[in-house]
Order: structure tokens, then sequence, then C-alpha cells
């Protein structure tokens, strides 16, 4: 992340406002993994709630922020259609919580990014598709990171060593993220053709 852009995010002022620094690395890796392009002008606004009204002090705090985010936007979606998407600083498995706060609020992010992109993906991933499955698989993942104590119950309610099980998971995510990532786009490109 940029120094800008952790400084806006840092701003007492504005840290109210808008989504913490994980819940927007989630929040905009969704929109990188979108299949369809995404302009910034449609969903930049979610980042500090939906608002008309941008919460910066000048047109310039404004426009920093909009560029460090559609440089974000860039980096992400190269990784993701390049195989080499990793989860960001922060986020990490931990002995007493399960996840990191950072893991959960990148989660919870991603999760409120794809609302945006939903019916793109619905429309590409049909429900009785076998790309249906790789898409489910993927929110399941990031809905169990957010919310990791209720998915160990649930894992350990299965019969299945819910701890080792999480943490395959988490280890799983960035191959899944960006194998759904690359499928999206090829999905999209096919129909193009």
């Amino acid at each position: 992340m940029s120094s800008s852009l952790r400084e806006l995010l840092s701003n007492p002022l504005l840290a109210e406002q808008l989504l913490s620094e994980a819940q927007t690395r989630g929040f905009v890796t969704a929109m990188a993994a979108a299949p369809h392009l995404l302009d910034p002008a449609e969903w930049l606004a979610f980042l500090w709630g939906g608002e008309e009204t941008a919460p910066f002090a000048s047109q310039e705090e404004l426009e920093a922020y909009a560029n460090a985010i559609v440089n974000m936007w860039n980096e992400s979606r190269e990784a993701l259609l390049g195989g080499t998407w990793q989860w960001p600083e922060g986020c990490a498995l931990d002995d007493k919580e399960l996840v990191t706060e950072d893991t959960r609020d990148f989660a919870e992010g991603l999760l409120q990014g794809w609302q945006l992109a939903r019916d793109d993906w619905e429309t590409v991933m049909p429900e009785d598709s076998e790309n249906s499955a790789l898409l489910g698989g993927v929110l399941l993942c990031f809905s169990l990171l957010y919310d990791p104590e209720n998915a160990i119950d649930a894992l350990a309610q299965e019969g299945a060593d819910g701890l080792a099980q999480f943490e395959e998971i988490f280890a799983s995510v960035p191959m899944m993220l960006c194998g759904l990532t690359m499928r999206g786009y090829e999905l999209v490109n096919a129909d193009a053709e």
C-alpha cells in the first residue's frame, strides 16, 4: 500500500468514514477479481459508505486517494491474472483468535465488494454450472475466514479436525482466488469472441 494511502487511512478525521486498510484491500481485490472490468467511478464511493460527497478536505486529497486505489486495483488485477496474488501483509492465522484482525477485515471487504460484482459473477458462472462450484468455494472460504469461530465449530460437527481444515482453507485462498479470477476472465473473453 502506498504511503500516501496509508496516511489518508490513518487520518483520524477520515478513519471513521473510510474502510480500514485491510477492508479496503479486500474490497479492491474483489473489484480486481471481477469478471468484467468495473470502472472505479462506479464503486469508489463504496469505500466511504456510498455517500455522494467524499469525506476528503480537498480535491487534491480525493485525487490522491483515488489514484492510490486505482494503483492498488492494477497491482491486484495483475497478480490475480498472473497467478501470483498472495495474502497482504498482516493477514495470517493467529494462535488465539484463529485469524488476525486484518484477515477478518480483508474477508469482510472482499465479501462487500463481491456484492457489487455479484450479478456479473452469476451471469458468467450460472448456479448450475461447474464454474459455480469454484465461485461458491471461494466465497465459502472468505465467509469462514470472516467468522472463524463458527467455522471451526461447523467443521468439528462434520467430524473434521477443525483447526487443520481451517489452516488448509487459509493456505488455499491465494490459489483459489487466482483460479477464479482467471476462469472469469477466460469466460468473459470467450463470450466476446
